[in-house]
């Protein structure tokens, strides 16, 4: 199967082409560069001039006529340079690249070669220029060490890598967002979607065709999907669709007036998102399948947001997810801000009929705690800040083209052949816990929240070692009629059900959330403290560092995502004691992903609320009750002061029932109503939900 793409501008891009691959090959040929730089330039010319050439076997189709050995030859040829001791000697690791390119530039050199690693994945999809650009960046780089032999001073200063790095990314700002944006927004006719519904599913050799690195989970998973039933294909695939088209009705959102939909999946469940894709067409929306940004320029980094398949290596996305300190000053923010703003102009029209994502997430993998590098680039205070300052800016931008009160999402959740042999038994059991009985649930529900709607504020504490303390307050709902503080959260956006959930009142919400253990997007943390005052953070700690610098580091990147604090955003009640026990029984605490986790127990997210963006859209419960705890004193900013009303991140940190002492729902007269009692729902009518536990 070829799967081909127009390419604009051929003729011209043809020739900066040829001369710039000519060029490269020269490298190889002579030593321009001092002998200390040698074997940097050489060993990246030799990278992309291999890229190249699978780059021209894919746009003339002679790559798809390969043998499955050569494809699976050619995938380990491409990314061995990230596994195990290759990297550890490689100039991508920026450790090895400052022992042999010196602390000045090593770095430097080492996020350069890091962003042209990203030339696979443009080789793949079909984008030519893409690569060009990219070459043509390195040839630029090589001349810049060439005239410093030249000249009879073979040092370059930093300062003049920086500066080369910066222009790059300033002058093709345009280019990049305008291919980036339109992938996520406009392309129903990519490369993904091809495989998808013409390539041959029944033989896994179809995933090298993406060009992602392909591991045994990935086979494994394509493999085992291929012996499943039309009918198990289908009841998966359903329950996933319908958990889109459900978040519509429940949001009274009109899903007529949207005509595309992104779907985001793992590689391995083509089987499944086949037959999504006919789903969503009988609901008249085309689908749209991008891959996770391959670019660090763009913001990869350790989580992704696309399809995608098993990292690589992890340590190299983390060593890089800071490369961006070299360039993103105010200028380029500014510059940034505006290219964005122009291309989703360009793409209004498409934008308006988006209808959201649709996410199929996976678990399995191995928990992953980033070795902290000093050789590594790290963000300054002022950057750090500039770049929450963008994405409130960003945010704001897309909302006027996405609007959140008109687009909804789903997610839902299936481990891979990653966690183990006992893959199959918990492949089944999540299917179980996926397609749990909506009524039942949201009948119990419907119990807690009637006490907590009575409820001034909940008191949370820990046991067997949690030491949370925690007061949550709850917004007041006395002077509106027929309404609700918590949402029944009956499996439709948010796939299992099993939650009831609310916006807390943040002037009313103090103390100590504690977990012992956690995984944040597939990141552990460990002896997680988070000291609340008014709402927000006051102080938070974690025990995976005992440097304290580097304990800093780590949190301001993997939870408060570069604000220098977070209010609570939601508080929430997780009933799926269904998934707890399996969770239990098979040992999944360290890899079951917080979209079930979440389910197994209280949680308390930081960052912006469930309602995000979304805070004047009526949502009413299946009792037909109002949602009014929606918003809090920062989005309440939303018409006034939008770039400080949200903070563009959701985090959810869950307490175990075996971890919680008790929940108890307190009145305006002080009256107690236990809820959860020593990890058991204590609440007449819930005693259902302690079977598993």
């Amino acid at each position: 199967m070829i799967y081909s793409r127009m390419i604009n501008n051929r003729d011209f891009l043809d020739e900066r082409h040829e001369l710039a691959v000519e060029r490269i090959k020269d490298i190889g040929r002579t030593c321009e560069v001092a002998d200390k730089y040698y074997p940097y330039f050489n060993q990246l010319a030799l990278f992309l001039l291999k890229v190249d050439e699978v780059m021209m076997s894919v746009l003339d189709g002679s790559y798809y006529k390969k043998s499955p050995s050569s494809k699976i030859a050619l995938n380990k040829e491409l990314y061995i340079e990230l596994k195990d001791k290759h990297y550890e000697n490689s100039f991508l690791n920026p450790q090895y690249a400052v022992k042999k390119l010196g602390n000045d530039i090593g770095s430097i050199l080492s996020a350069i070669y890091a962003e042209l690693r990203s030339c696979i994945i443009y080789a793949f999809e079909h984008k030519y220029e893409q690569v060009l650009i990219r070459e043509e960046l390195f040839l630029q780089i090589y001349e810049i060490f060439v005239t410093a032999k030249q000249e009879g001073d073979a040092t370059v200063e930093a300062g003049v890598l920086k500066l080369a790095f910066r222009s790059f990314a300033y002058d093709y700002l345009y280019e990049m967002l305008s291919d980036s944006l339109s992938s996520s927004f406009a392309d129903t006719d990519s490369v993904a979607r091809a495989i998808v519904e013409k390539g041959d599913l029944s033989d896994e050799c179809y995933l090298y065709d993406y060009g992602e690195y392909i591991s045994e989970t990935e086979t494994k998973m394509a493999v085992f999907l291929a012996t499943l039933s039309n009918e198990d294909i289908k009841k998966m695939a359903d329950t996933f669709t319908e958990g889109f088209r459900k978040g519509f009705i429940a949001t009274g959102k009109d899903i007529s007036i949207k005509k595309t939909v992104e779907i985001r999946y793992f590689l391995g469940f083509e089987r499944v998102v086949r037959q999504a894709v006919m789903n969503f067409k009988e609901m008249g929306l085309e689908p749209i399948m991008h891959y996770s940004t391959p670019s660090f320029l763009l913001g990869r980094g350790v989580i992704k947001r696309g399809i995608e398949s098993t990292s690589a290596n992890r340590q190299f996305d983390s060593d890089h997810e800071h490369d961006k300190v070299l360039y993103f000053d105010n200028g380029f923010m500014e510059r940034k801000l505006e290219c964005y703003r122009d291309v989703l102009e360009s793409i209004k029209d498409k934008a308006a009929v988006y209808a959201g994502p649709a996410c199929i997430e996976s678990f399995g993998e191995d928990s992953f705690a980033p070795v902290d590098k000093k050789e590594k680039l790290s963000l300054d205070k002022d950057t750090t800040k500039r770049l929450a300052e963008y994405a409130a800016r960003a945010g704001q931008i897309l909302n006027r083209y996405v609007k959140g009160e008109e687009r909804s999402f789903t997610i839902i959740a299936f481990p891979t052949p990653a966690i183990g042999d006992k893959f199959e038994d918990i492949f089944k059991e999540t299917i179980t816990i996926n397609t749990l009985d909506y009524e039942l649930y949201r009948d119990m529900q419907q119990i807690l929240i009637d006490t907590l709607d009575k409820a001034e504020y909940v008191t949370v504490k820990g046991m067997n070692g949690n030491r949370t303390d925690i007061k949550i307050g709850l917004v007041d709902i006395t002077q509106t009629p027929n309404a609700t503080k918590f949402e029944n959260c009956v499996a439709d956006v948010n796939i299992p059900v099993g939650e009831v959930f609310t916006s807390p009142l943040l002037e009313k919400t103090e103390g100590v959330l504690h977990v012992k253990e956690v995984y944040l997007n597939g990141i552990q943390f460990v002896d997680l403290t988070l000291v609340f005052k008014n709402g927000i953070i006051d102080n938070v700690t974690c025990g995976n560092y005992e440097d304290k610098s580097a304990e800093k580091k780590f949190l301001d990147t993997y939870l408060l995502f570069n604000h220098e604090t977070l209010p609570m955003g939601e508080f929430a009640i997780g009933t799926n004691t269904v998934a707890y026990s399996v969770i239990k029984r098979y040992g999944l605490e360290a890899i079951m992903p917080i979209l079930i986790a979440e389910k197994t127990g209280p949680h308390f997210a930081v960052g912006d609320t469930c309602y995000s963006h979304e805070e004047d859209v009526k949502t009413y419960n299946p009792d037909g009750k109002l949602i009014i705890a929606k918003e809090n004193r920062y989005s309440r900013l939303r018409d006034t002061d939008p770039v400080n009303a949200y903070f563009n991140c959701h985090t959810d940190i869950t307490i175990p029932y075996d971890e919680l002492g008790s929940l108890t729902a307190v009145g305006p007269d002080g009256k107690e109503t236990e809820i959860i009692k020593d990890g058991r729902f204590v609440l007449e009518g819930t005693d259902l939900l302690n079977t598993y536990i």
